[in-house]
């Protein structure tokens, strides 16, 4: 990374908490290897700031911004423009600078959807059952259904609100997160898109019964930090696989930084960054 100076363009993320991000390491060795004049920071935002820094970070000539927890569906409506992707998922976690204010994009979707094809997960014909419906669950409900999901079981603390979301969408089932036990005994892919278990509440998991992950066959947690939660140690346990989420974050990480730059950033390069990261 060069020296920060009048030209450096400005990158960050916006969300609270913050303490744990990985986006600053992923987005700065970006920069570097790239050869960029870029420097990216996380900030820390309240809800009820949350519009006040999006028009703060213009002003200031913020070049872009990512959106984390929990903030991705509330910052939709202080945004300029709308990719249609975001539109159709119902959350953003990319702001991308343009006349006037920002664009708002979701790569959640992207990366999510690539982090499946390299641990060669297959979803379409399967059920799945889906951990949370907030922000992240909606990418991820969003790619299941791109790629042909038969059945996605959503599992969540509030019916009522997963209801709101996606109570309309066809091949859904909505139940509290004791709900499992009703649904048919068999093997499942499973993601989880919950923040329980985040550092540093790395032994919370979302859901302790342990019969539960006698229905798992292999599952992503969306955490990356701490690198084994609690919740895949469990299905690790009971004969599953598991994945954290770093190779979603570093893929979408790079379709961020694409909108941010308007470069392309090589297949190679991301490669590369996910294999340091991993270490």
């Amino acid at each position: 990374m060069n020296i920060v100076n009048g030209k450096t363009k400005v990158l960050g993320l916006i969300g609270d908490p913050i303490e744990h991000t990985g986006s600053p390491a992923i987005h700065n060795l970006l920069a570097s290897k790239l050869g960029d004049d870029a420097i990216y920071v996380p900030f820390r935002v309240r809800s009820k700031r949350l519009e006040e820094a999006v028009e703060g970070a213009y002003a200031l000539g913020i070049e872009g911004l990512n959106v984390t927890v929990p903030h991705k569906v509330e910052v939709m409506q202080y945004v300029t423009e709308l990719d249609d992707a975001a539109l159709e998922i119902g959350a953003v976690n990319t702001l991308a600078r343009i006349r006037g204010g920002y664009k708002g994009y979701n790569t959640d979707f992207s990366g999510f959807m690539r982090e499946l094809d390299s641990l060669d997960i297959q979803v379409n014909g399967r059920d799945v059952i889906v951990l949370g419906a907030g922000g992240a669950a909606k990418a991820v409900i969003y790619t299941l259904n791109r790629l042909g999901a038969r059945q996605i079981y959503i599992l969540n603390r509030s019916i009522e609100k997963a209801e709101e979301i996606f109570g309309d969408q066809p091949g859904i089932k909505i139940m509290g997160f004791d709900g499992w036990k009703s649904i048919p005994s068999d093997k499942y892919i499973c993601i989880q898109c919950t923040s329980v278990g985040l550092s540093p509440e790395d032994e919370a998991c979302v859901i302790e019964d342990e019969g539960f992950y006698d229905l798992i066959e292999s599952a992503v947690d969306l955490i990356y930090k701490p690198k084994e939660t609690a919740f895949m140690k469990k299905v690790a346990a009971h004969g599953g696989k598991a994945y954290n989420g770093l190779r979603m974050l570093v893929f979408q990480a790079a379709s961020s930084y694409e909108f941010f730059m308007k470069k392309e950033v090589p297949e190679e390069i991301v490669e590369e960054l996910y294999h340091e990261l991993d270490s």
